[in-house]
């Protein structure tokens, strides 16, 4: 995945259902969105019960941005002929955030490793065409308290600077918590210094 302190590439949605065939094997992928480890597998479980026939439900993986997060699986396909050619398509699209899946029904021939690395490869390299891939923006927050005396303050700096505020206290001692794009914190902060009355912490 190419480095961008700023912004990253996933998917917007669950992918439709696609189709591969390689000698009478059927190899169908599918792309989810992900944040966090757990999600997986309950859909793994699920497209077991969809394929209940299916020999193998192989995927791969990846969560995070500053610190990648990933995980490849053969599902009983020979060591690192379908995990990781998964894997490798998350990579070539430069995607995080992202799962894989590919769900195999064997055909009666037998594909060999080489064969099982391309047909892999193939069917997330589908699926990830397939998917509708959208760039987001890495957020920081921050949080500022303040008496209620200085609330129009806040509110026209807020506003002024289109600010998303994603939690509010507002009562005699004021805190509004600010969800800002990490290419613009530096300048907000910057221009917070000017309010004495405004105390601001940021996230770690």
């Amino acid at each position: 995945m190419t480095k961008n302190k700023y912004s990253y590439k996933t998917i917007r949605s669950p992918s439709k259902e696609i189709l591969f065939k390689e000698k009478k094997s059927k190899f169908y992928g599918y792309t989810f969105p992900l944040n966090h480890e757990d999600e997986v597998k309950p859909i793994i479980d699920e497209l077991r019960t969809l394929h209940s026939s299916a020999n193998h439900v192989c995927y791969a993986w990846q969560i995070g941005v500053e610190a990648i997060h990933y995980r490849a699986n053969d599902d009983g396909e020979p060591n690192n002929s379908a995990g990781m050619p998964i894997y490798g398509q998350i990579q070539s699209f430069e995607l995080t955030n992202v799962l894989i899946a590919v769900v195999r029904i064997f055909g009666g021939t037998k594909l060999g490793v080489g064969g099982l690395i391309s047909a892999y490869k193939e069917t997330a390299k589908i699926a990830l065409e397939n998917s509708k891939i959208i760039n987001k923006v890495l957020k920081t927050q921050i949080k500022l308290s303040f008496e209620y005396e200085e609330m129009d303050t806040v509110m026209r700096f807020i506003k002024k600077h289109q600010l998303d505020a994603i939690s509010q206290n507002l009562h005699l001692n004021c805190e509004i918590i600010l969800s800002i794009p990490k290419n613009k914190v530096q300048n907000i902060l910057g221009l917070l210094k000017a309010y004495h009355k405004i105390s601001v912490e940021t996230s770690a």
